[in-house]
């Protein structure tokens, strides 16, 4: 009896660690400094007024390499 509960138990827990890495997703944003203008990428929508989050309706991007390639042709960002 014990063995089957173990088993049963081992099996639940194989079926629930996917989907619970699969919904923690990171998600990545271009955004640009309002004073600078220079443009980075955050791992976290910006809550404050110091950074406007560039793209479409604020873009998110699911990796960061993503992020990257789309900051390097947005046209608003200042290059140094």
């Amino acid at each position: 009896m014990r063995l089957n509960m173990a088993l049963a138990g081992a099996l639940v827990v194989g079926l629930a660690l996917p989907a619970a890495a699969q919904t923690a997703t990171t998600s990545y944003y271009v955004v640009q400094d309002v004073k600078t203008k220079k443009c980075t990428i955050m791992d976290k929508k910006p809550t404050t007024t110091e950074y406007t989050t560039i793209g479409d309706d604020g873009v998110v991007y699911k990796t960061r390499v993503e992020a990257e390639t789309a900051m390097k042709t947005v046209k608003v960002c200042t290059t140094e």
